[in-house]
């Protein structure tokens, strides 16, 4: 026979107290005296008590979810994979529910999105879909800096991408590459302008356009572009475009690292598994996801009030595939 749900009336009963003592106690709001909300917290605990998500959520005013907006056509890559699972875990350890929010095409959907934040993910200057999200009466938090002039987000989760490019860039110096051709995503994003400002300047270095959202088709196209001038090393920038220009490496003949370094900017679990293993940059996307959560909560409960950014740090991540043994 299943067991009865504690109630609040139980633990008013336990506690010798009244339901509005121990809402008061449970919440931390109200006048109630310390040493009472101490042991109506012990009682709760003691008659395993569990308070309601959904009455809290009513009570609060809140729906209890939080959503989360990724680029259209990229839901499947792994890096946006774990950003996901990263910002799910976190919520989840704060009460909340994530929702996926899709690139919708019916913008009246977008705004009677039942949410009390939102979470966006590389914002793009090109996004019509963020014009509805920004004005959307709840806070946000960005992955990556909004472009859009103006933009003022509850808090930024970041990067810095100038810096780990330029990392990348003096590894393959060092491994002996005279010339290297970056395959980059424009400047649409913060994250495709500070990879090509750590490609800026630097001796030897071409950038070769390619979408952020790629299709197969593109990445064999502008991988023989940029095999067209015989570079020494090769840098894949989008998340997972890395796997086919090797397969396509391959196809031509040209040996890795033999002939040719080859890199990615983002890494993910199928890089060290693939042959040979590919060097990339740890971008830590699921400690991304989780920090992007903290923020937001932090903005839902009233403790943001500017636009406060967080650094994730980027490590590198040598392999086979830039000369590593």
């Amino acid at each position: 026979m299943p067991r009865r749900r504690v109630t609040i009336r139980d633990v008013a009963r336990a506690a010798g107290v009244s339901t509005t003592t121990v809402s008061e106690a449970l919440s931390g709001r109200g006048r109630t005296a310390e040493a009472t909300r101490a042991r109506v917290r012990d009682v709760a605990a003691d008659i395993g008590y569990v308070a309601s998500a959904t009455a809290r959520s009513l009570r609060l005013g809140r729906s209890g979810a939080v959503g989360l907006y990724v680029p259209d056509q990229t839901v499947g890559f792994e890096y946006y994979a774990q950003l996901s699972r990263g910002a799910a875990e976190a919520a989840l350890g704060h009460g909340l529910a994530l929702t996926l929010v899709p690139a919708w095409h019916d913008t009246e959907l977008l705004r009677s999105l039942h949410i009390d934040g939102l979470i966006v993910s590389d914002p793009a200057s090109d996004d019509p879909v963020l014009d509805v999200l920004r004005a959307l009466p709840v806070p946000m938090v960005t992955v990556e800096d909004d472009p859009a002039p103006g933009a003022e987000p509850a808090g930024v989760v970041r990067g810095d991408h100038v810096a780990a490019t330029r990392r990348l860039l003096d590894h393959l110096h060092d491994a002996g590459a005279a010339s290297v051709a970056v395959l980059a995503p424009g400047a649409e994003t913060a994250f495709g302008r500070q990879v090509r400002d750590g490609c800026a300047g630097v001796a030897g270095v071409r950038v070769v356009d390619i979408r952020l959202a790629w299709e197969p088709a593109e990445i064999t196209a502008r991988v023989d572009e940029a095999l067209s001038e015989d570079p020494d090393a090769l840098v894949v920038v989008p998340d997972g475009a890395v796997l086919v220009a090797l397969h396509h490496l391959q196809g031509l003949g040209v040996r890795v690292p033999g002939d040719l370094l080859l890199a990615s900017y983002v890494d993910a679990p199928s890089l060290e598994t693939v042959r040979p293993p590919i060097t990339a940059v740890d971008l830590d996307p699921r400690g991304t996801g989780a920090a992007a959560v903290g923020a937001l909560v932090d903005a839902i409960a009233g403790r943001r009030t500017s636009s406060a950014a967080t650094e994730v740090p980027a490590r590198l991540r040598v392999r086979e595939s830039t000369g590593a043994r």
